[in-house]
């Protein structure tokens, strides 16, 4: 199974952290890897995400958990489950602030063959990391 994950400890609350995460409208004003986020982050939302590692292309999602201001999931892929990408993103309260970790992970009868295709998202997930943690401690949530 492929999957990529980050983690980061952020000086704000959770509550903070929550707010920028799920206000997906400005997601561009503080993350350079999105170039555009439509729909709603909220429960059984439904989203289109394009960034800059696929350029014009839409990956829908559906927000299939959201436990504020803890834990979020993200799902998306192919019919049937031949292939699915579930990302989590949650916040756990810490000595000082909040630790910030989002996993994605893919599955499913195709995802051999299709893990092959996917690049490396690492340097994406990191730098999604570094912005939110730039972007919430700034005090900035707009």
């Amino acid at each position: 199974m492929k999957s990529f994950a980050v983690s980061t400890h952020i000086r704000a609350t959770p509550e903070e952290v929550w707010a920028i995460l799920v206000d997906g409208t400005n997601w561009t004003r503080w993350n350079p890897s999105i170039d555009k986020v439509e729909g709603t982050i909220a429960p059984n939302g439904t989203l289109k995400v394009y960034t800059k590692l696929s350029p014009g292309r839409a990956f829908p999602v559906r927000v299939s958990e959201f436990v504020a201001p803890r834990r979020m999931v993200w799902t998306g892929g192919m019919p049937l489950g031949l292939f699915t990408g579930v990302r989590t993103y949650t916040l756990e309260p810490s000595e000082g602030g909040v630790m910030f970790a989002m996993r994605e992970e893919f599955s499913g009868l195709m995802a051999p063959l299709i893990a092959r295709s996917i690049p490396d998202m690492q340097p994406s997930f990191n730098e999604f990391a570094s912005a939110l943690k730039r972007r919430a401690e700034s005090g900035v949530t707009k």
